[in-house]
Formats: structure tokens, C-alpha cells, sequence
């Protein structure tokens, strides 16, 4: 299990990645990126699945989250996060392919535009997660887009 510091809050440990994305294809891509890379994945079908999640899992460095999602959309859980004190402390990314739908999270959220290359999502989770030891020495992955 990969152990990092959140940037930002070096007193907070965290532990992987938590992937929203209702999409099957779009999510086990990215979290076949991720995982090859060495980062611990979990993952989530919607918002709801999502905040079910972190209140189970160990703290995550990060939340790639999707916007356009059924039950609970990425809008509603990043309303969610920002209420919760501890949650509210998880860095979260926006994956999204309505970049100019985004609006008042553009402020306070970094937002990645669908598709994307695999080295944009790798520099994202190495920045917040830091990079984990089990990609030292690892091939890279053929530049696709995700």
C-alpha cells in the first residue's frame, strides 16, 4: 500500500487515490494508469458511492472526480466534501469533458479537460500523492489519451 503526505498538509497522511468516474471504460483506464504507476486505486461509480467510500476508506491524497454523473453528480459531492472538515481537507482534481460547465469550482478546484494524455494524469497524482516507489524503474506507458 502506497503511503504519501498530502502536499499542502504535510501533518496528514494519506493513502491513494480516489476515482469518481461513472464511466466503466473512462474509470478502468484511469485506474490501470494509475495502478501501473504504482498508486493504490479505489474507485467510485457516483458521488453517493463516493462519499459511502470515504467514510470507509483510509484518507486519500486526491479525488479525481467527474461532473456528469447519475445519483449524486460531481457538483453535489464536491458540495459535500467542502461542508465536511476532515473531507473537505482532500485535494480534488476535476476530470471533466464540459470544462465550461464547471463555474464556481473552477475557483477553488484544478480542472483537467477530457481527453487527456496519460503524462498530464501521472504529473496530477505525482504532485498531490508525490511519486510512489513502485514506479522507479518501471517502463512508462505509451503516450494515449484518456
Amino acid at each position: 500500500m502506497t503511503v504519501s503526505v498530502a502536499q499542502g498538509n504535510p501533518k496528514l497522511p494519506c493513502v491513494g487515490i480516489l476515482l469518481v468516474e461513472d464511466d466503466d471504460a473512462i474509470r478502468e483506464a484511469l485506474r490501470y494508469a494509475l495502478e501501473y504507476e504504482g498508486y493504490d486505486v479505489s474507485s467510485a461509480s457516483n458521488g453517493q458511492d463516493a462519499l459511502d467510500k470515504l467514510k470507509t476508506l483510509p484518507r486519500p491524497c486526491l479525488v479525481l472526480l467527474d461532473l456528469m454523473m447519475p445519483v449524486m453528480n460531481g457538483w453535489e459531492l464536491a458540495e459535500n466534501l467542502s461542508k465536511d472538515a476532515v473531507l473537505s481537507t482532500i485535494p480534488v482534481v476535476i476530470v471533466t469533458a464540459f470544462s465550461e460547465k464547471v463555474g464556481e469550482l473552477a475557483k477553488t478546484h484544478r480542472i483537467l479537460k477530457k481527453p487527456m494524455g496519460i503524462d498530464l494524469l501521472l504529473s496530477v497524482a505525482h504532485e498531490y500523492c508525490g511519486q510512489p516507489p513502485q514506479a522507479l524503474g518501471k517502463p512508462p506507458l505509451r503516450p494515449v489519451e484518456l
